[in-house]
Protein backbone atom coordinates (compact mmCIF):
# COMPACT_ATOMS: atom_id res chain seq x y z
CA UNK A 1 0.00 0.00 0.00
CA UNK A 2 1.52 3.27 -1.16
CA UNK A 3 -0.40 6.39 -0.18
CA UNK A 4 2.06 8.76 -1.84
CA UNK A 5 0.80 10.65 -4.87
CA UNK A 6 2.56 9.89 -8.15
CA UNK A 7 4.63 12.70 -9.69
CA UNK A 8 1.91 13.43 -12.27
CA UNK A 9 -0.69 13.66 -9.49
CA UNK A 10 1.45 16.12 -7.56
CA UNK A 11 1.91 18.13 -10.74
CA UNK A 12 -1.87 18.38 -11.16
CA UNK A 13 -2.20 19.52 -7.54
CA UNK A 14 0.48 22.18 -7.92
CA UNK A 15 -0.84 23.42 -11.26
CA UNK A 16 -4.42 23.72 -10.06
CA UNK A 17 -3.34 25.27 -6.75
CA UNK A 18 -1.37 27.97 -8.58
CA UNK A 19 -4.29 28.62 -10.96
CA UNK A 20 -6.78 28.75 -8.09
CA UNK A 21 -4.68 31.21 -6.11
CA UNK A 22 -4.08 33.42 -9.14
CA UNK A 23 -7.39 33.31 -11.02
CA UNK A 24 -10.09 32.21 -8.57
CA UNK A 25 -9.16 33.36 -5.07
CA UNK A 26 -8.87 37.14 -5.67
CA UNK A 27 -12.57 37.72 -6.37
CA UNK A 28 -14.09 34.89 -4.34
CA UNK A 29 -15.47 37.08 -1.54
CA UNK A 30 -16.98 39.61 -3.96
CA UNK A 31 -18.58 36.92 -6.13
CA UNK A 32 -20.08 35.37 -3.02
CA UNK A 33 -21.38 38.70 -1.76
CA UNK A 34 -22.99 39.68 -5.06
CA UNK A 35 -24.00 36.21 -6.24
CA UNK A 36 -21.91 36.48 -9.42
CA UNK A 37 -21.34 33.41 -11.59
CA UNK A 38 -18.17 34.17 -13.54
CA UNK A 39 -18.05 32.25 -16.83
CA UNK A 40 -14.63 33.72 -17.60
CA UNK A 41 -13.13 31.57 -14.85
CA UNK A 42 -14.53 28.47 -16.50
CA UNK A 43 -13.23 29.56 -19.89
CA UNK A 44 -9.75 29.67 -18.37
CA UNK A 45 -10.30 26.33 -16.65
CA UNK A 46 -11.23 24.91 -20.03
CA UNK A 47 -8.02 26.23 -21.55
CA UNK A 48 -6.10 24.53 -18.75
CA UNK A 49 -7.83 21.22 -19.56
CA UNK A 50 -9.69 20.99 -16.25
CA UNK A 51 -13.22 20.76 -17.67
CA UNK A 52 -12.38 17.42 -19.27
CA UNK A 53 -9.65 16.29 -16.90
CA UNK A 54 -10.76 12.62 -16.44
CA UNK A 55 -12.08 12.25 -20.01
CA UNK A 56 -10.14 10.42 -22.72
CA UNK A 57 -8.23 12.58 -25.17
CA UNK A 58 -10.20 11.18 -28.12
CA UNK A 59 -13.31 12.76 -26.61
CA UNK A 60 -11.70 16.14 -26.06
CA UNK A 61 -10.47 15.50 -22.52
CA UNK A 62 -7.07 15.62 -20.86
CA UNK A 63 -6.85 11.86 -20.36
CA UNK A 64 -6.29 12.18 -16.63
CA UNK A 65 -7.46 9.95 -13.80
CA UNK A 66 -10.42 10.40 -11.50
CA UNK A 67 -7.95 10.72 -8.63
CA UNK A 68 -6.37 13.70 -10.38
CA UNK A 69 -9.82 15.17 -10.92
CA UNK A 70 -10.67 14.78 -7.21
CA UNK A 71 -7.40 16.52 -6.35
CA UNK A 72 -8.30 19.37 -8.72
CA UNK A 73 -11.77 19.78 -7.20
CA UNK A 74 -10.24 19.97 -3.73
CA UNK A 75 -7.73 22.63 -4.76
CA UNK A 76 -10.38 24.77 -6.48
CA UNK A 77 -12.79 24.41 -3.55
CA UNK A 78 -10.07 25.34 -1.10
CA UNK A 79 -10.28 28.93 -2.39
CA UNK A 80 -13.88 29.02 -3.71
CA UNK A 81 -16.33 26.19 -3.07
CA UNK A 82 -18.87 27.79 -5.43
CA UNK A 83 -16.47 27.38 -8.32
CA UNK A 84 -15.69 23.86 -7.13
CA UNK A 85 -19.39 23.00 -7.14
CA UNK A 86 -20.02 24.18 -10.71
CA UNK A 87 -16.80 22.47 -11.80
CA UNK A 88 -17.92 19.21 -10.18
CA UNK A 89 -21.45 19.38 -11.59
CA UNK A 90 -20.08 19.90 -15.09
CA UNK A 91 -17.51 17.09 -14.98
CA UNK A 92 -19.07 14.46 -12.70
CA UNK A 93 -22.71 14.81 -13.69
CA UNK A 94 -23.09 16.48 -17.07
CA UNK A 95 -19.92 15.30 -18.80
CA UNK A 96 -19.94 12.11 -16.72
CA UNK A 97 -23.38 11.14 -18.06
CA UNK A 98 -22.28 11.73 -21.63
CA UNK A 99 -19.07 9.77 -21.13
CA UNK A 100 -20.74 6.78 -19.47
CA UNK A 101 -24.07 6.58 -21.30
CA UNK A 102 -23.75 8.53 -24.54
CA UNK A 103 -23.60 7.00 -28.00
CA UNK A 104 -20.62 7.74 -30.21
CA UNK A 105 -22.70 10.29 -32.09
CA UNK A 106 -23.77 11.99 -28.85
CA UNK A 107 -20.21 12.03 -27.58
CA UNK A 108 -18.96 13.62 -30.76
CA UNK A 109 -21.69 16.26 -30.72
CA UNK A 110 -21.73 17.12 -27.00
CA UNK A 111 -18.98 15.41 -25.00
CA UNK A 112 -16.06 16.60 -27.12
CA UNK A 113 -16.88 20.35 -26.93
CA UNK A 114 -17.95 20.09 -23.27
CA UNK A 115 -14.70 18.36 -22.30
CA UNK A 116 -12.74 20.99 -24.21
CA UNK A 117 -14.49 23.67 -22.18
CA UNK A 118 -16.46 25.17 -25.06
CA UNK A 119 -19.58 25.06 -22.89
CA UNK A 120 -20.74 23.78 -19.52
CA UNK A 121 -23.00 20.77 -19.02
CA UNK A 122 -25.83 20.31 -16.50
CA UNK A 123 -27.73 17.40 -14.99
CA UNK A 124 -31.50 17.71 -14.51
CA UNK A 125 -32.72 15.04 -12.11
CA UNK A 126 -34.11 16.85 -9.04
CA UNK A 127 -37.68 18.17 -9.12
CA UNK A 128 -39.84 20.15 -6.68
CA UNK A 129 -41.44 16.87 -5.55
CA UNK A 130 -38.58 14.47 -6.31
CA UNK A 131 -35.37 15.09 -4.40
CA UNK A 132 -34.10 12.16 -2.36
CA UNK A 133 -36.91 10.13 -3.94
CA UNK A 134 -35.68 10.39 -7.51
CA UNK A 135 -38.18 7.70 -8.46
CA UNK A 136 -40.90 10.26 -7.84
CA UNK A 137 -40.08 12.06 -11.11
CA UNK A 138 -43.13 13.89 -12.53
CA UNK A 139 -41.63 15.33 -15.70
CA UNK A 140 -43.14 13.35 -18.57
CA UNK A 141 -41.90 12.49 -22.06
CA UNK A 142 -44.72 11.83 -24.48
CA UNK A 143 -43.79 9.84 -27.57
CA UNK A 144 -44.62 11.57 -30.84
CA UNK A 145 -43.55 11.02 -34.43
CA UNK A 146 -39.79 11.41 -34.63
CA UNK A 147 -39.16 11.90 -30.92
CA UNK A 148 -40.62 12.96 -27.58
CA UNK A 149 -42.29 16.01 -26.03
CA UNK A 150 -41.05 16.84 -22.52
CA UNK A 151 -43.24 18.63 -19.99
CA UNK A 152 -42.48 19.36 -16.36
CA UNK A 153 -39.99 21.14 -14.11
CA UNK A 154 -36.58 20.60 -12.57
CA UNK A 155 -35.20 22.35 -9.49
CA UNK A 156 -31.82 23.09 -7.87
CA UNK A 157 -29.97 22.44 -11.12
CA UNK A 158 -26.33 23.59 -11.09
CA UNK A 159 -25.17 25.38 -14.26
CA UNK A 160 -28.78 25.39 -15.51
CA UNK A 161 -28.78 28.85 -17.10
CA UNK A 162 -25.38 28.75 -18.79
CA UNK A 163 -25.15 25.08 -19.78
CA UNK A 164 -24.79 24.27 -23.45
CA UNK A 165 -26.55 20.95 -22.90
CA UNK A 166 -28.59 19.53 -20.02
CA UNK A 167 -29.30 15.88 -19.29
CA UNK A 168 -32.99 15.67 -18.29
CA UNK A 169 -34.88 12.71 -16.84
CA UNK A 170 -38.55 12.15 -17.64
CA UNK A 171 -41.18 9.43 -17.32
CA UNK A 172 -41.70 7.64 -20.63
CA UNK A 173 -43.52 4.57 -19.31
CA UNK A 174 -45.88 5.35 -16.41
CA UNK A 175 -46.57 2.49 -14.05
CA UNK A 176 -43.10 0.96 -14.36
CA UNK A 177 -41.57 2.87 -11.47
CA UNK A 178 -37.91 3.67 -11.88
CA UNK A 179 -37.84 1.42 -14.97
CA UNK A 180 -40.14 3.89 -16.67
CA UNK A 181 -37.73 6.82 -16.44
CA UNK A 182 -35.65 7.81 -19.47
CA UNK A 183 -32.94 10.46 -19.93
CA UNK A 184 -32.67 12.97 -22.76
CA UNK A 185 -30.15 15.53 -23.96
CA UNK A 186 -31.61 19.02 -24.30
CA UNK A 187 -29.36 21.64 -25.95
CA UNK A 188 -29.48 25.23 -24.79
CA UNK A 189 -31.97 27.32 -26.73
CA UNK A 190 -34.37 24.46 -27.46
CA UNK A 191 -37.89 25.85 -27.78
CA UNK A 192 -39.86 25.47 -24.56
CA UNK A 193 -36.74 24.92 -22.41
CA UNK A 194 -36.75 27.78 -19.88
CA UNK A 195 -34.16 28.05 -17.08
CA UNK A 196 -35.18 30.60 -14.46
CA UNK A 197 -33.11 33.23 -12.75
CA UNK A 198 -30.64 31.72 -10.30
CA UNK A 199 -31.73 31.15 -6.70
CA UNK A 200 -30.74 33.61 -3.98
CA UNK A 201 -28.96 31.08 -1.78
CA UNK A 202 -27.47 31.01 1.70
CA UNK A 203 -24.18 29.58 0.47
CA UNK A 204 -22.48 28.56 -2.77
CA UNK A 205 -23.68 31.95 -3.96
CA UNK A 206 -21.23 32.21 -6.85
CA UNK A 207 -22.41 28.90 -8.29
CA UNK A 208 -25.29 29.09 -10.74
CA UNK A 209 -28.29 27.11 -9.46
CA UNK A 210 -31.75 27.50 -10.99
CA UNK A 211 -35.06 25.90 -11.86
CA UNK A 212 -35.87 24.67 -15.34
CA UNK A 213 -39.34 24.72 -16.82
CA UNK A 214 -40.05 22.41 -19.75
CA UNK A 215 -43.05 23.52 -21.79
CA UNK A 216 -43.73 20.98 -24.52
CA UNK A 217 -40.05 20.61 -25.38
CA UNK A 218 -39.59 18.49 -28.50
CA UNK A 219 -36.46 16.35 -28.69
CA UNK A 220 -35.69 13.89 -31.49
CA UNK A 221 -35.29 10.16 -30.92
CA UNK A 222 -31.51 10.46 -31.02
CA UNK A 223 -31.63 12.77 -27.99
CA UNK A 224 -32.36 9.76 -25.78
CA UNK A 225 -29.30 8.80 -23.74
CA UNK A 226 -28.77 5.43 -22.09
CA UNK A 227 -31.80 3.62 -23.48
CA UNK A 228 -35.52 3.86 -22.85
CA UNK A 229 -36.45 3.15 -19.25
CA UNK A 230 -32.83 3.15 -18.14
CA UNK A 231 -32.55 6.81 -17.16
CA UNK A 232 -32.46 6.37 -13.42
CA UNK A 233 -30.68 3.02 -13.40
CA UNK A 234 -27.96 4.37 -15.68
CA UNK A 235 -27.38 7.35 -13.42
CA UNK A 236 -26.54 5.29 -10.33
CA UNK A 237 -22.87 5.07 -11.29
CA UNK A 238 -22.92 8.71 -12.37
CA UNK A 239 -24.23 9.68 -8.93
CA UNK A 240 -21.68 7.46 -7.19
CA UNK A 241 -18.91 9.29 -9.05
CA UNK A 242 -20.53 12.63 -8.26
CA UNK A 243 -20.33 11.85 -4.56
CA UNK A 244 -16.56 11.62 -4.84
CA UNK A 245 -16.42 15.16 -6.16
CA UNK A 246 -18.76 16.46 -3.44
CA UNK A 247 -16.46 14.81 -0.91
CA UNK A 248 -13.51 16.57 -2.56
CA UNK A 249 -15.28 19.91 -2.16
CA UNK A 250 -15.73 19.07 1.52
CA UNK A 251 -12.02 18.36 1.87
CA UNK A 252 -11.25 21.70 0.22
CA UNK A 253 -13.51 23.61 2.60
CA UNK A 254 -12.19 21.74 5.64
CA UNK A 255 -8.58 22.41 4.61
CA UNK A 256 -9.35 26.08 4.03
CA UNK A 257 -10.96 26.27 7.48
CA UNK A 258 -7.86 24.73 9.03
CA UNK A 259 -5.54 27.04 7.07
CA UNK A 260 -7.43 30.15 8.15
CA UNK A 261 -7.61 29.00 11.78
CA UNK A 262 -3.89 28.27 11.97
CA UNK A 263 -3.11 31.74 10.61
CA UNK A 264 -5.46 33.43 13.04
CA UNK A 265 -4.24 31.37 16.02
CA UNK A 266 -0.70 32.49 15.23
CA UNK A 267 -1.68 36.18 15.09
CA UNK A 268 -4.41 36.77 17.67
CA UNK A 269 -3.30 37.57 21.23
CA UNK A 270 -5.32 37.19 24.41
CA UNK A 271 -4.11 37.32 28.01
CA UNK A 272 -0.66 38.24 26.76
CA UNK A 273 -0.18 35.18 24.53
CA UNK A 274 -1.01 33.98 21.03
CA UNK A 275 -4.22 31.97 21.23
CA UNK A 276 -2.46 29.13 19.39
CA UNK A 277 -0.57 28.47 22.62
CA UNK A 278 -3.81 27.69 24.48
CA UNK A 279 -4.62 24.00 24.80
CA UNK A 280 -8.31 24.63 24.06
CA UNK A 281 -7.40 26.05 20.65
CA UNK A 282 -4.70 23.45 20.00
CA UNK A 283 -7.20 20.63 20.53
CA UNK A 284 -9.64 22.19 18.07
CA UNK A 285 -6.90 22.50 15.46
CA UNK A 286 -5.69 18.96 16.10
CA UNK A 287 -9.20 17.58 15.57
CA UNK A 288 -9.61 19.62 12.39
CA UNK A 289 -6.30 18.35 11.00
CA UNK A 290 -7.22 14.76 11.85
CA UNK A 291 -10.59 14.97 10.09
CA UNK A 292 -9.11 16.67 7.02
CA UNK A 293 -6.64 13.79 6.70
CA UNK A 294 -9.36 11.18 7.17
CA UNK A 295 -11.69 12.84 4.69
CA UNK A 296 -8.99 13.23 2.05
CA UNK A 297 -7.95 9.59 2.42
CA UNK A 298 -11.54 8.37 1.94
CA UNK A 299 -12.13 10.61 -1.08
CA UNK A 300 -8.88 9.60 -2.74
CA UNK A 301 -9.52 5.92 -2.03
CA UNK A 302 -12.93 6.15 -3.69
CA UNK A 303 -11.39 7.89 -6.71
CA UNK A 304 -8.63 5.28 -6.89
CA UNK A 305 -11.16 2.43 -6.79
CA UNK A 306 -13.02 4.03 -9.68
CA UNK A 307 -9.80 4.36 -11.65
CA UNK A 308 -9.07 0.68 -11.00
CA UNK A 309 -12.55 -0.28 -12.26
CA UNK A 310 -13.39 -1.77 -8.88
CA UNK A 311 -16.71 -1.30 -7.03
CA UNK A 312 -16.61 2.16 -5.46
CA UNK A 313 -20.21 3.09 -4.63
CA UNK A 314 -20.02 2.13 -0.96
CA UNK A 315 -16.76 4.00 -0.38
CA UNK A 316 -17.93 7.04 -2.36
CA UNK A 317 -21.01 7.28 -0.12
CA UNK A 318 -18.75 7.08 2.95
CA UNK A 319 -16.41 9.69 1.49
CA UNK A 320 -19.22 12.09 0.64
CA UNK A 321 -20.87 11.65 4.04
CA UNK A 322 -17.74 11.99 6.15
CA UNK A 323 -16.14 14.80 4.15
CA UNK A 324 -19.30 16.92 4.03
CA UNK A 325 -19.89 16.60 7.76
CA UNK A 326 -16.19 17.14 8.49
CA UNK A 327 -16.36 20.35 6.44
CA UNK A 328 -19.27 21.57 8.55
CA UNK A 329 -17.44 20.77 11.77
CA UNK A 330 -14.22 22.38 10.58
CA UNK A 331 -15.96 25.56 9.40
CA UNK A 332 -17.93 25.82 12.63
CA UNK A 333 -14.80 25.40 14.75
CA UNK A 334 -12.98 27.91 12.55
CA UNK A 335 -15.62 30.50 13.43
CA UNK A 336 -15.30 29.59 17.11
CA UNK A 337 -11.53 30.06 16.95
CA UNK A 338 -11.97 33.42 15.22
CA UNK A 339 -14.55 34.50 17.80
CA UNK A 340 -16.49 37.61 16.82
CA UNK A 341 -14.23 38.14 13.83
CA UNK A 342 -15.39 34.83 12.39
CA UNK A 343 -18.97 36.06 12.31
CA UNK A 344 -18.29 38.95 9.95
CA UNK A 345 -17.48 38.97 6.24
CA UNK A 346 -14.03 40.45 6.74
CA UNK A 347 -12.83 36.91 7.36
CA UNK A 348 -13.64 34.01 5.00
CA UNK A 349 -14.65 31.43 7.59
CA UNK A 350 -18.30 32.52 7.69
CA UNK A 351 -18.45 31.80 3.94
CA UNK A 352 -16.92 28.38 4.51
CA UNK A 353 -19.73 27.48 6.92
CA UNK A 354 -22.47 28.68 4.58
CA UNK A 355 -20.92 26.80 1.66
CA UNK A 356 -20.33 23.60 3.64
CA UNK A 357 -24.00 23.18 4.54
CA UNK A 358 -24.96 22.47 0.94
CA UNK A 359 -22.66 19.43 0.91
CA UNK A 360 -24.85 17.69 3.49
CA UNK A 361 -27.86 18.17 1.20
CA UNK A 362 -26.82 18.07 -2.46
CA UNK A 363 -26.26 14.84 -4.43
CA UNK A 364 -27.93 12.81 -1.71
CA UNK A 365 -28.45 14.05 1.83
CA UNK A 366 -26.42 12.71 4.72
CA UNK A 367 -29.42 10.56 5.59
CA UNK A 368 -29.47 9.05 2.09
CA UNK A 369 -25.74 8.32 2.29
CA UNK A 370 -26.29 6.43 5.54
CA UNK A 371 -29.06 4.47 3.83
CA UNK A 372 -26.75 3.62 0.91
CA UNK A 373 -24.03 2.50 3.31
CA UNK A 374 -26.49 0.41 5.36
CA UNK A 375 -27.72 -1.32 2.20
CA UNK A 376 -24.12 -2.04 1.29
CA UNK A 377 -23.86 -3.84 4.61
CA UNK A 378 -26.73 -6.09 3.56
CA UNK A 379 -29.40 -4.29 5.59
CA UNK A 380 -32.84 -3.74 4.12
Amino acid sequence: MDFALAPEDRMVAETVRDFAQTEIAPGAAERDRDGIFDLEIFRKMGELGLLGLPIAERYGGAGGTYLQYAIAVEEVSRVCASTGLSFAAHVSLGVGSLNLLGSEQQKERYLVPAARGEFLAAFGLTEPGAGSDAGGTRTVARAVEGGFVLSGAKSFITNAVSAGVTVVTAVTDPGKGTRGITAFLVPRGTEGFHPSAAYDKMGMRASETAEIELRDVFVPDDAMIGGRGEGLHGFLEVLDAGRISIGAIGVGIAQASLDASLRYAGEREQFGSKIGSFQAIQFKLADMAMEVEMARTLVQKAAWLKDQHQPFGQVSAMAKLFASEAAMRAASQAIQIHGGSGYIREYPVERYLRDAKLLEIGEGTSEIQRLVIARGLGLR
